[in-house]
């Protein structure tokens, strides 16, 4: 039985959950469940704080997690990530009251307020900045107007809170982040249910990330038309009953679907359909 760890809340939980569905796999229906068992697919889930997933991990209690990129760095566990998941993006920067500082350099005798104190410690560190580092579990914006800190480093999404707090981002990004797969570092990366997990989720990715398209042409413009769509190997082309026209199928990438159907029929094509992909193997 694949035992693998899911955050339990917050922003990585929902889209983690739907990825998952999405791969086959059972999911909680109450929020309240701690543990799930999938014995069609072997699989047991654990839904635990994100903070703590990479450190189940790195103990070798569980097989695998779903994370944060910056929560599996901060933890320092002994866990790498495998898979990035392309959902739940931020990026990670310090922030102050304007006119406070204008780089990393002048944090020098200041104190940073932050929830990520092994990343902002180390990324210090490598800067040679001798500066204090307080920790926070959250809300670490007020940090500034209550007299804790004269910096803060913190996650940044849109940017709302921050600017609604009056402060502006110092400096170049600390770090990007998504959600990602991590193991044990040393575990064994040939494990069959583990593999076969990440082929579904390699699979969910490259479903969201593209579209298949039809479309009918004159065997005159076919090998343009095929040069538009070329699918992942190629384009499967089918003669159809009327002489001089073919049909053409391909998986074309989703965000590029409108203009390519556009060039399409500026080419001569017709019948142009685009369908979702809700699974696939590569």
């Amino acid at each position: 039985m694949l035992r693998i760890a899911l955050p339990n809340k917050g922003s990585l939980s929902g889209p983690a959950s739907a990825m998952l569905h999405e791969a086959g796999y059972q999911q909680r229906k109450e929020s309240k469940e701690l543990v799930l068992v999938d014995p069609e697919n072997e699989v047991e889930f654990f839904y635990l704080r994100p903070r703590d997933i990479a450190i189940y991990v790195s103990s070798g209690k569980l097989d695998i997690g779903i994370t944060g990129g910056d929560l599996l760095l901060d933890s320092g566990a002994d866990a790498e990530d495998i898979l990035p998941l392309g959902f739940a993006r931020s990026t990670f920067r310090y922030a102050a009251k304007p006119g406070t500082a204008t780089g990393i350099a002048d944090f020098a005798g200041m104190t940073v307020a932050t929830s990520y104190e092994g990343i902002v410690a180390k990324h210090l560190a490598d800067h040679g900045v001798d500066a204090s580092v307080v920790h926070l579990d959250g809300a670490v914006e007020t940090a500034i107007e209550l007299g804790v800190a004269q910096i803060i480093a913190d996650v940044v999404e849109t940017g709302t809170s921050m600017r609604n707090a009056g402060l502006e981002a110092i400096g170049e990004p600390i770090m990007t982040s998504e959600a990602v797969v991590i193991r044990r570092r040393g575990a064994d990366p040939e494990v069959p249910k583990v593999q076969q997990f990440l082929r579904r989720l390699q699979g969910v990715l490259v479903a969201r990330s593209y579209v298949m398209m039809d479309y009918d042409c004159r065997t005159e413009h076919l090998e343009r038309a095929a040069a538009l769509t070329p699918g992942l190997e190629s384009p499967t082309v089918s003669p159809l009953r009327n002489e001089g026209w073919f049909a053409v199928r391909a998986m074309v990438p989703a965000k590029d679907a409108q203009r390519i159907m556009d060039d399409l029929y500026e080419l001569g094509a017709r019948a142009i359909l685009t369908t979702a992909i809700h699974a696939c193997r590569l």
